[in-house]
């Protein structure tokens, strides 16, 4: 049975045969075949924003009762009105890419612009261009590379994205947390201190993949894609997005692997990939060979893993590398490693004149295997050093350039970004980082209103009184993980 384009949620039919001979992603993932599915939704398309959003609700039905199929007709959900959010989605002061187009510019007669773009998609003349490459400095004083999209790339990856969502959602596993609607850091922090308090965990694995973004094999993102995606239009759409490449120095580079961070639709598009490549295959190996409790938390390519054995620990890790090489990924070989952790890791240590238990970073918080005011074992987090030093440094060079500015204005300025670090960064147990913070960001004030005028020098009378209007205190704006996670989860 030939299932219409006119189909809302678009469910393909499928045969199964392999025909350049390459081993399919669904066999080299240990899954079944997809199965044949004839079943059609009843939803009719339209172009209204309304309507468009009853249409991706039929979608996400389809496949949360159908986890075997394929949908083949996607492409009409990206309507003028979905593209229209989707440029209102955006950052409006973010940087152009090689177009040179500004959120604002494109502003300008956008209803034409957008019923030009729907058009060009639809006809299949849409064409990608190259990311403009930039680089930021990461915690550790390395470069890491961004790629800057095309304004009209970021509103049609926008739209692909909102229309992929319902699909991918019904299909992530629970303990994937990284750039999903209604998941955040925090969530994945609270899971992961909630099973580290009620599971067996005596060692912990924090593996970190080298280089991720850069590794992504576009035939497999292609493959694992089309498990769920037989739309060829959207299908040619990512293609366009993964061979774009990137201009750097006024030079065009072929990118035959990778996709460029800071792409919209990349954290869906690595998701998809690890779903695939780990979250599947960790899922069935810790039912099938592990001998006690593991837990896993992932948010985007930062994974953290627990075991109640260090044999269970030792052969995952070894197992985990042979996995990654069959997709031509690799574990980084300094940020990854096996620690001792949980509630026996501190007794065990002294006992064997090992000292204290080793800590480990996830999500900008040191987590630390330590006690309660009763005695009992918990799990503390403290804001990672590194972090708290690059933040302040950001700071004081901003400071720089607001030299002149007037007092109240920096005030302003600073109030915002104290408040903005303490949002994220203020769970409970951590407020010695955040008021080590608070009075290195009042000494940075302090050398800028100094260079300001030789004659008058605030003193720390007038300092106390500045810090007091403009910076917030530290107070804790979390719950226990305990107690969020429980909430969010009732069972």
């Amino acid at each position: 049975m030939h299932v219409s384009e006119e189909s809302d949620s678009g469910i393909l039919p499928m045969n199964h045969s392999n025909k350049d001979g390459k081993p399919s992603a669904e066999n080299a993932e240990g899954r079944p075949l997809i199965k044949e599915n004839t079943h059609q939704s009843v939803t009719h398309p339209t172009q209204s924003g309304g309507r468009v959003s009853q249409g991706l609700a039929g979608v996400r039905k389809a496949a949360r009762e159908r986890k075997e199929t394929k949908f083949t007709a996607l492409l009409h959900h990206v309507t003028v009105d979905l593209l229209r959010e989707s440029f209102y989605a955006l950052k409006r002061k973010a940087a152009p890419g090689v177009d040179g187009t500004t959120w604002r510019e494109y502003e300008t007669g956008l209803e034409g612009r957008l019923v030009d773009l729907h058009s060009r998609v639809h006809r299949g003349a849409f064409r990608a261009k190259p990311s403009r490459r930039v680089y930021i400095p990461k915690v550790d004083g390395r470069q890491r590379p961004l790629g800057v999209a095309a304004l009209e790339d970021k509103i049609v990856q926008q739209a692909v994205v909102t229309v992929l969502n319902p699909i991918y959602e019904e299909d992530f596993l629970g303990f994937s947390y990284g750039f999903r609607p209604g998941r955040s850091q925090h969530q994945a922090l609270d899971a992961l201190s909630f099973a580290l308090l009620r599971k067996k965990v005596n060692y912990v694995l924090d593996a970190d993949i080298r280089g991720f973004f850069d590794g992504i094999s576009h035939e497999w993102m292609l493959k694992f894609v089309q498990h769920r995606v037989a739309d060829r239009r959207i299908l040619r759409l990512i293609q366009k997005w993964l061979k774009a490449g990137v201009m750097e120095e006024g030079k065009r580079l072929e990118t035959e692997m990778g996709t460029p961070q800071g792409a919209v639709i990349s954290p869906l598009l690595a998701n998809i990939y690890l779903h695939y490549v780990f979250d599947l295959w960790a899922n069935v190996w810790r039912k099938k060979c592990a001998h006690g409790d593991v837990i896993v938390i992932r948010y985007a390519d930062d994974t953290v893993l627990g075991f109640q054995h260090q044999t269970d620990a030792d052969r995952f890790l070894e197992d985990f590398r042979e996995r990654l090489q069959e997709f031509g990924l690799e574990l980084h070989p300094d940020k990854t490693r096996r620690i001792e952790f949980g509630r026996y890791a501190g007794p065990n240590r002294r006992r064997r004149g090992e000292g204290k238990p080793e800590t480990f970073d996830f999500l900008g918080f040191t987590h630390i295997s330590g006690k309660d005011r009763n005695g009992n074992f918990a799990v503390k987090r403290k804001t990672v050093r590194k972090r708290l030093r690059a933040k302040l440094r950001e700071i004081k060079q901003q400071l720089r350039g607001r030299l002149h500015d007037p007092v109240a204005e920096t005030g302003k300025w600073l109030r915002s970004v104290v408040q903005g670090y303490f949002n994220y960064h203020a769970v409970p147990g951590n407020l010695d980082s955040l008021g080590t913070f608070r009075v290195r960001v009042l000494r940075l004030w302090r050398t800028t209103l100094r260079r300001r005028s030789q004659r008058s020098r605030p003193n720390w009378d007038r300092l106390n009184l500045l810090a007091a209007r403009w910076l917030p205190s530290p107070r804790v704006l979390h719950p226990w993980p305990m107690q969020r996670f429980a909430a969010s989860h009732p069972r």
